[in-house]
């Protein structure tokens, strides 16, 4: 049973990269999916802690900038027993932003949103707890390319 947490900017890929990629195996848990819940945060942990308890495997397909925001899913998921992936979504802020012009209706979130949340994006590492840590790039040839993060940031 895995715990997949996503962090990245919004226009990213991260939403495109759950439908190619898990989809048919994992239970998606994210935000965007509880915008008329008063409290999403909390119903989202509910989400993920009866996905976990039920032994399946959770994507959380939020941006998830900051350790602290990681932490919290990191724990959850070590309480469950869950092995932790993270998918870094390493891109620019200009490319999201262009992608992100792109969306409609609800998809489009507003510029300042991407502003905000790349203001307080922390790269992910190791240590935080993650079993195995990706990133993850588009590349308009092949799609997405992943490498695995280890430790101090090398590639392999």
């Amino acid at each position: 049973m895995e715990l997949v947490i996503f962090i990245g900017l919004q226009g990213s890929g991260k939403s495109s990269f759950f439908r190619a990629r898990f989809a048919s195996t994992h239970v998606l848990v994210s935000k965007d999916l509880l915008r008329n819940n008063s409290r999403p945060a909390r119903r989202q942990r509910q989400l993920l802690e009866a996905s976990l308890q039920a032994g399946r495997s959770v994507v959380v397909d939020n941006t998830n900038p900051t350790l602290a925001d990681r932490a919290e899913l990191i724990g959850i998921g070590r309480a469950h027993g869950a092995t932790i992936l993270g998918y870094f979504f390493e891109s620019r802020l200009e490319d999201c932003l262009e992608r992100n012009r792109q969306r409609t209706g609800k998809a489009r979130v507003p510029d300042v949103a991407l502003h905000a949340t790349s203001k307080r994006l922390e790269p992910p590492t190791r240590a935080e707890g993650f079993d195995r840590l990706f990133q993850v790039k588009l590349n308009a040839v092949v799609g997405f390319e992943i490498c695995e993060l280890l430790d101090n940031r090398e590639q392999a």
